[in-house]
């Protein structure tokens, strides 16, 4: 006689999701707030990095708007939005989110991204996924958690590659660009059963000599 099938389990929704502070070594993230405003303006000056038209960086003078904007998709339950920290120097130096939060689902983005240039390519960002994904994972619950960026942005798609995430597809005119151009976006995903993977992976990098 064959085994009798496991009923199956339903699945537990995440919780809503609420401010956090997640702390590292070179970098914490902390909730974002209007009084930092200042400080990030003055960090997405270095690059100018609202010049680069597939990335979608507040301008300076936008920042305050920016900052009420993701506070306003929180209040809504719709993203958990973060302020980067160098602990380095322990000021401002981007941001990023919690977003498209599907809690039936159990699924999170990480995305809304920026640094200042004086710390892209460094431990700071590994570290922030690291600290990001671990809370998605093992604190929340998540059973995937997706980054998206533009096709072109070939640096960015290769800072997700280097993390672990796969790609599952291309979203061909999937966004209207300010300077009306089409974004095709590409979507990767972290399941659950590859973090354990992913971690390893991600602590050896911050462990290991930089040139």
């Amino acid at each position: 006689m064959s085994a009798p099938i496991a009923p199956i389990q339903p699945v537990r929704p995440l919780q809503p999701l609420q401010p956090v502070v997640l702390s590292g070594r070179a970098v914490r993230l902390v909730p974002l707030l209007t009084e930092h405003a200042p400080a990030l303006a003055e960090a997405v000056r270095d690059g100018e990095l609202w010049k680069l038209w597939y990335t979608t960086a507040p301008a300076p003078e936008a920042m305050h708007s920016e900052i009420l904007r993701r506070l306003a998709s929180q209040a809504a339950a719709a993203m958990l939005p973060l302020t980067v920290i160098d602990t380095a120097t322990d000021t401002p130096v981007g941001m990023t989110t919690l977003m498209h939060v599907d809690l039936p689902n159990r699924r999170v983005e990480i995305g809304s991204t920026w640094y200042a240039q004086r710390v892209q390519r460094t431990a700071l960002n590994t570290e922030a996924k690291l600290l990001l994904l671990t809370h998605a994972f093992d604190q929340l619950g998540c059973i995937a958690v997706e980054l998206r960026t533009h096709f072109l942005n070939h640096q960015s798609r290769r800072a997700i590659e280097r993390l672990g995430a796969k790609l599952d597809g291309i979203l061909r005119n999937h966004m209207l660009a300010p300077n009306g151009t089409r974004r095709d976006t590409c979507v990767y995903s972290i399941l659950d059963s590859e973090w354990p993977t992913v971690r390893a992976h991600l602590e050896w990098q911050l462990q290991r000599p930089r040139p």
